[in-house]
């Protein structure tokens, strides 16, 4: 008997390899490897444009934006932040000397429970540090408003937000600071990636200096810096995967669909999505009634050779080495939801298979 092919969770999606070939050519051409090559700058006037951001400075990952933020903004303080993403957004912090404190999310939206921000808030809060989940939206106006009454940075991790608009422009026009993922897993991607978004002309240059070793042209330097830089093989791969972004939309909105058509939502739940919200269709997740049944659906899938991910698991104030207090909503949709295979390529009867088998427990 053969066995099937395996379905994960996502599939990185690849160009033709033509396409990437012809690009990379270039760097041979100019043997110019790293340190903001054309290929480079090229990529981020071309995200530019189609995300109608104002600045985009790419970056080796998605991670070094956030500890640059952090490093600029947190000041070694507190920073108020959410315990329902991935490690590396409570990582960061923990890692520029700062100290996370945790408030529950909303049920529905997922995102931080922007009421129970203030209440969090002491003398030593620096900043908030806020995930878009799964692409979709925090409460960005209220957020705001308590920023500036308590004269806090805001700074959002948005890796699962390429391309969603709020309110008619991009969701990296909002905050202090805005950073992306470009992984391999994401909507986009560079291989390995990411980009820092910043409106602010003074703190986008200590950003950009920041990124490369604090550099003042190449005998002087404004300050302390790492290296955050993106390479051109990296680039090369955005450059070769930009052209196909509405046909990726195109076909991860009909898989989608299909789910939303079929899927059985008696005993489950999808995440809901923040009106005015013009969403990327970047992940599918399902809350379940209980872990039980998450383990059960879980189990059954896998033996079909379905493979989804407890995303995000478990509750970030759990881990051991962050210790953080009780958090029952996150921890309790932490349980329960569970990401479902979502990726270009995914065939029809995959999909009527893994609704099969959720539908049955």
């Amino acid at each position: 008997m053969i066995k099937n092919e395996n379905i994960y969770v996502t599939k990185t999606f690849l160009p033709p390899q033509e396409e990437y070939n012809n690009i990379l050519k270039r760097v041979w051409e100019t043997k110019w490897l790293t340190n903001r090559g054309e290929l480079v700058l090229e990529l981020e006037s071309k995200l530019k444009k189609h995300l109608r951001v104002s600045n985009v400075l790419a970056t080796s990952n998605g991670t070094v934006p956030l500890q640059i933020a952090l490093k600029l903004l947190g000041k070694g303080g507190e920073i108020i932040t959410t315990p329902f993403s991935y490690i590396a957004t409570t990582s960061a912090i923990i890692w520029e000397n700062c100290k996370p404190v945790f408030v529950d999310i909303h049920p529905e939206y997922l995102t931080i429970d922007e009421t129970k921000i203030e209440a969090a808030i002491t003398s030593n809060t620096t900043a908030i540090l806020a995930t878009h989940v799964f692409g979709n939206p925090c409460a960005v106006d209220e957020i705001e408003n308590i920023a500036q009454k308590y004269n806090l940075k805001v700074i959002y991790d948005a890796a699962h937000c390429f391309g969603v608009q709020f309110k008619g422009q991009s969701i990296f026009n909002y905050g202090n600071i805005s950073t992306c993922s470009f992984h391999a897993t994401k909507l986009f991607h560079t291989g390995e990636g990411g980009a820092l978004f910043c409106n602010d002309k003074e703190l986008e240059q200590k950003a950009f200096y920041t990124h490369n070793f604090g550099h003042k042209g190449t005998l002087d330097f404004y300050g302390l810096g790492i290296n955050a830089k993106m390479n051109e093989l990296q680039a090369a791969m955005g450059l070769s995967v930009l052209p196909y972004m509405d046909s990726i939309l195109t076909e991860r909105k009909k898989i989608i669909d299909f789910y939303n058509d079929n899927l059985n939502f008696s005993n489950l739940r999808k995440i809901k999505i923040r009106d005015n919200t013009a969403w990327n269709y970047s992940y599918y997740p399902v809350i379940f009634d209980s872990e039980e049944v998450l383990l059960r659906v879980e189990k059954t899938l896998n033996a079909n050779n379905i493979f989804p991910r407890r995303y995000f698991y478990p509750s970030l104030n759990t881990i051991q080495f962050i210790k953080g207090a009780n958090m029952p909503i996150s921890e309790s949709i932490a349980s329960r939801i569970l990401c479902l295979p979502l990726f270009v390529g995914l065939s029809k009867n995959n999909l009527v298979e893994t609704v099969t088998i959720i539908n049955k427990n």
